[in-house]
């Protein structure tokens, strides 16, 4: 209920709200929409019993008002930030005072000389999962855009940036892989709402609703926040983010639709940089007979076969991830020097390796990689699972011998990372812990989507790595009202890439600028 979220002042008169609300003796004469008008908040009782963010509250005075810090404002070149520390309940299903506090870290950002103006507020919601939003450093892309009208809002997720990090030393504090694989099931897209609407009754004048931007696994989020808190939304704009909301699991379905775009990016690939096929099945040679299967590692993991294929993660699906790809495999040899001198891996190119994964700094992302796909049941390492039945396609050290082009994998995340990877070693069982779980709460809501109100418009990429697009396109078909944009014009990076123009294109489908025909 929102009286778990509300400020002092306006906890008297959502409580009367309630009572009216689920008083047997309410008429249409006495219509809660009118309490609804007045908050900005529109109460559904099939969202109040499954959303625990929404659960009734039995004694308001037991909740304390929350901590709230706001900063000072500061400069970048064009804009104007400051920043905003919320304590929040780990756990939101049980009363506040119950349930450990983490902290939620939001950035609040304008143009020059709009401090003080009375602007509408848009949430930038970051891909992921385990990544924490951007940090400004100018007025550019989207962010310029979004700033000719809007105040905006970048939050850190929780468990992200400086929202109570999880780091890869800050997880040990936890002390066994039970503990730390109980408190991870807090940092999926439900509770990441939950933390938005708390935030926005606080930020948001009047409590009222605000427009979100959901990025990648933004974009799941914001299926999230449509499902269960609806009442928080102006609008909600996505981009490559359209999630599979079917009941269950749906990694596996996830990656039997993936694997079939991974394997044409590839092809793709090849097609563009030809000379590279040779180069990569050397490397998976000599990686393959080097002493214990694979080359050290500058952190002191191990470089494989099968990891030096999860380059394919970034390299086959952003704009410029080919190009980047090839130059890295331009330096993969030392030279040699001295005539007879052994042949091995360049000390850049293992650096370089290690930086295109970014698990040593964000180690969410492979954790909680195959579980943002989980309701009511487990993963149980769909990935790895629907591998074994590419019928060979994807084992590199038979496509090096066979003289094939060696293909890369995707948005992926395997168990052997766990041993191979050195930053995710000692998270090991808690992911085996995760991918077993089965008793995951619901993130979606079919019916509530079916019959949405909210203005949603989406960018959905035809060619998309990382957002199935047959997927998306199955899911968008539930959501009421919503507006596409199809396109192949950018990949998955677009907002990245042509943010101001993405942004701009979705705000006019939706005011009207881009009409329906």
């Amino acid at each position: 209920m929102l009286v778990n979220y509300a400020p002092p002042s306006l906890k008297k008169p959502l409580l009367l709200a309630s009572s009216s609300l689920f008083s047997p003796h309410t008429t249409s004469r006495q219509s809660p929409l009118s309490f609804s008008k007045l908050l900005h908040f529109h109460y559904r009782r099939s969202s109040f019993h499954t959303f625990a963010a929404m659960a009734e509250a039995k004694d308001a005075a037991f909740y304390s008002p929350p901590e709230h810090d706001v900063g000072s404002w500061y400069s970048v070149p064009d804009l104007r930030l400051r920043d905003h520390r919320f304590t929040v309940p780990l756990d939101y299903s049980v009363q506040r005072s119950a349930s450990p506090k983490i902290s939620i870290f939001a950035r609040e950002v304008v143009a020059v000389g709009k401090e003080e103006q009375q602007l509408p507020y848009l949430l930038f919601l970051q891909g992921g999962p385990g990544f924490e939003c951007p940090r400004p450093t100018e007025a550019s892309g989207w962010i310029h855009k979004a700033c000719e009208e809007f105040r905006v809002v970048l939050m850190d997720q929780r468990g992200t940036g400086l929202s109570t990090p999880l780091t890869s030393s800050s997880m040990l504090q936890l002390g066994s892989a039970q503990k730390l694989a109980e408190y991870l099931k807090y940092f999926r897209a439900d509770n990441i709402v939950n933390d938005a609407e708390f935030i926005r009754v606080r930020l948001v004048p009047d409590a009222g609703p605000w427009t979100i931007l959901g990025q990648s696994y933004g974009g799941f989020c914001a299926v999230t926040y449509l499902s269960f808190a609806p009442q928080g939304l102006k609008q909600a704009l996505i981009t490559g983010g359209i999630p599979p909301v079917r009941s269950g699991c749906t990694a596996d379905i996830v990656y039997r639709a993936c694997y079939e775009q991974v394997i044409r990016q590839n092809e793709k690939y090849y097609k563009r940089f030809p000379q590279d096929a040779e180069i990569v099945r050397e490397v998976v040679i000599h990686l393959a007979e080097s002493e214990g299967g694979g080359v050290l590692l500058p952190s002191g993991g191990i470089l494989t076969p099968r990891g030096l294929q999860t380059l394919g993660l970034s390299g086959l699906g952003s704009s410029s991830g080919f190009e980047r790809l090839h130059y890295m495999f331009e330096r993969v040899w030392d030279p040699i020097i001295v005539p007879g001198s052994r042949k091995q891996i360049s000390d850049y190119f293992l650096k370089a390796f290690e930086n295109w994964l970014d698990f040593d700094s964000n180690p969410l992302y492979a954790i909680l990689h195959e579980p943002i796909y989980c309701q009511d049941d487990s993963s149980n390492w769909s990935a790895y699972r629907i591998l074994a039945e590419d019928n060979g396609k994807f084992d590199a050290i038979r496509a090096a011998k066979e003289g094939r082009p060696v293909f890369f994998t995707g948005e992926m995340v395997f168990p052997w990372m766990f041993d191979e990877i050195h930053a995710l070693r000692q998270f090991k069982d808690a992911a085996e812990l995760l991918a077993e779980k089965k008793d995951w709460p619901p993130l979606y809501d079919i019916a509530v989507l079916k019959n949405n109100k909210v203005p949603v418009a989406a960018a959905v990429y035809y060619e998309d790595l990382y957002v199935n697009f047959k997927l998306a396109m199955e899911t968008a078909s539930l959501i009421a009202g919503i507006r596409l944009w199809i396109t192949n014009e950018y990949m998955h990076s677009g907002l990245r890439d042509a943010g101001g123009r993405v942004l701009d294109h979705l705000l006019g489908m939706l005011n009207g600028k881009k009409p329906l025909f």
